[in-house]
């Protein structure tokens, strides 16, 4: 296996684009080994949910587009990384704030966490932001 394997696709912020990368993502995580019913799956269908959900609904029309890229290094590390235009970088809610939103962070935090990995926010060129979360590579290379 190649010592970097990556994978990108660019969409409109649109809801029904948060389905759309969702699906690509799973897609491009099958082709590299990861089962569909491996634990991993669960946790990144949701990181990517929320990630991209964010670049939709935060991002105020500013950013027309997001990209979501897939990284996976030697076979040990991958990163996903939701990048969009807009220049207000994600807030985390308090963990016991009282709402039906706001909370996506703290969500993918602890799923990222859990899983032995982290996040990161690193800024764009153009102003904007990618929202980057690490986990182990959760396929036995063999």
């Amino acid at each position: 296996m190649a010592d970097l394997q990556e994978a990108s696709i660019t969409l409109p912020s649109e809801p029904a684009s948060v389905t759309a990368a969702r699906r690509h993502v799973c897609g491009v995580l099958a082709e590299w080994g990861l089962p569909a019913g491996a634990p991993a799956v669960d946790a990144v269908r949701l990181i990517v949910s929320e990630l991209t959900t964010n670049a939709v609904l935060h991002t105020s029309g500013l950013s027309p587009a997001f990209t979501v890229d897939v990284r996976l290094e030697r076979s040990e590390r991958l990163s996903i990384g939701v990048t969009d235009s807009h220049p207000r970088w994600p807030r985390q809610a308090a963990a016991a704030t009282q709402q039906d939103n706001g909370r996506g962070m703290v969500i993918v935090r602890h799923l990222a966490a859990e899983s032995g990995g982290s996040l990161r926010i690193t800024p764009t060129g153009d102003g904007g932001k990618t929202v980057w979360i690490t986990l182990p590579w959760a396929v036995p290379v063999g």
